[in-house]
């Protein structure tokens, strides 16, 4: 019996029929996530009216801002990444890179990480503007002070990583 050749594993188009675009796990197609206006217009309902409203807010609260698709998601920067916005299936997340310096007397922003938290936003009537652009404000600031918090994360990695190195060769001696 002859061998049948496998395929690239790709589905063919009936005649007639475009083939489907490769879709993300969030079912957007892939070339709308290249830009934070494609995202946007890839979400659907309350989440794609909220994240229009936070982007529209953000060119208003941080005009010298670049904002930019990295990570596979909008990102702001001014002197490095300070914010995002992160469109789940159930909710929206708007955080920023230093949420753990951020003064926060609401209890807005979640997360355990070490610098990163997040405002989880389960609806529009979630968002509090006014209270985010208190945070928005705060986390330029501390970026324009500090520098940018992606690169001081990975200058510090590998001088940890070489210590725990050396600490391993001491113990098997």
């Amino acid at each position: 019996m002859a061998s049948k050749k496998k395929g690239s594993g790709k589905k063919k188009a009936a005649k007639g029929k475009k083939a489907a675009k490769p879709k993300t796990k969030a079912g957007e197609p892939e070339a709308k996530k290249e830009t934070v206006a494609g995202y946007v217009g890839a979400l659907d309902g309350w989440k794609k009216k909220l994240a229009k409203r936070i982007v529209r807010d953000m060119k208003g609260l941080a005009p010298e801002s670049t904002a930019l698709i990295k990570w596979s998601q909008p990102v702001w920067e001014d002197h490095g990444p300070f914010a995002y916005l992160k469109a789940f299936t159930t909710h929206v997340n708007f955080g920023f890179w230093r949420g753990a310096e951020l003064d926060d007397p609401d209890g807005l922003l979640t997360g355990k990480g070490v610098k990163m938290r997040h405002l989880s936003l389960q609806s529009e009537d979630d968002y509090p503007p006014e209270k985010v652009a208190a945070l928005v404000r705060q986390a330029i600031a501390l970026n324009r002070a500090e520098g940018d918090p992606s690169r001081k994360a990975a200058a510090k990695a590998p001088a940890k990583a070489k210590g725990a190195k050396a600490e391993k060769k001491k113990k098997k001696k």
